[in-house]
């Protein structure tokens, strides 16, 4: 990597896309006196509860120190699972063409876990989520590669990291880095050498999946390893469309062409310059 020269002005604007002031101005989102989120300040005003839930509404505006703030009120889990079904069921801001139906943890800033949420509700309020990548080399130091699905929410076609996948509710970042490595790659952990931490990038940006009111404030954990030679990745899930092997100046300068994800070009220019 150090023979490869990278456009400083490439450079700057992938640092700065990792970190992205929203489109609209934004309003914390509180459960108690727990920041857990972050909403358009007209977003819930355009769920018509009565119609779509008979209960008492489980948020409320309100104001913190002179400003305007949401509040999510009764118990966290429970209250954000009816937001999430109500914002579905009204199709608010054309956010759920891709329901999960899986749980992602919600937690206050010292990452202590408060409650459970809908992974589809995420974006649009703001709430911060974790993933897990890998970064897979070749003995001979070229790195393994994917293509993401064309079909997929967000990114849809652009290059990643060997494999990458949110952590979930019932994950640690160790279980939620085998099972997506498996799912992604068809590769368990007794086919890799060497697996190691990487280190973290962290994204706050406005959502790319179609999603017009959605924040990304993402923590990635990427750990790097050894591929043995004759061990192909395959995938499970039909969530990659490809995979590649490329050598350091190849992978270099497909970064600099933009045919990759934010996350997946950082963590693999740090993977690249790390390397031996």
């Amino acid at each position: 990597m150090k023979a490869v020269a990278l456009d400083p002005h490439w450079l700057a604007a992938l640092m700065a896309s990792a970190e992205q002031a929203p489109r609209r101005a934004r309003v914390p989102l509180l459960w108690r006196e727990h920041a857990i989120g972050s909403v358009e300040p007209d977003f819930l005003q355009r769920i018509d509860w009565q119609r779509v839930d008979h209960g008492p509404a489980p948020l409320q505006a309100d104001t913190l120190a002179g400003a305007s703030v949401w509040r999510v009120t009764g118990e966290a889990s429970a209250s954000l699972q009816r937001i999430a079904q109500a914002l579905h069921d009204a199709r608010a801001g054309r956010v759920f063409q891709h329901w999960r139906n899986e749980q992602l943890a919600v937690c206050n800033a010292q990452g202590e876990q408060l409650a459970t949420v809908e992974r589809g509700i995420v974006r649009p309020l703001g709430i911060a989520t974790q993933a897990v990548h890998l970064v897979g080399r070749a003995p001979d130091g070229r790195v393994w590669v994917q293509q993401r699905a064309l079909d997929k929410a967000n990114d849809p076609g652009l290059w990643d990291t060997l494999m990458g996948g949110m952590v979930s509710a019932q994950d640690s970042i160790e279980s939620a880095l085998e099972r997506e490595t498996w799912e992604e790659a068809g590769l368990k952990r007794e086919n890799l050498a060497d697996l190691r931490r990487g280190g973290q990038v962290v994204l706050r940006k406005p959502s790319s999946d179609g999603a017009d009111a959605g924040y990304v404030v993402e923590r990635v954990d990427w750990y790097q390893c050894t591929v043995p030679d004759g061990v192909q990745p395959l995938n499970q899930d039909g969530e990659v469309a490809q995979f590649a092997l490329l050598d350091p100046l190849a992978l270099a300068q497909r970064l600099q062409r933009n045919e990759f994800t934010t996350e997946a070009a950082l963590i693999l220019l740090a993977a690249l310059r790390s390397a031996p």
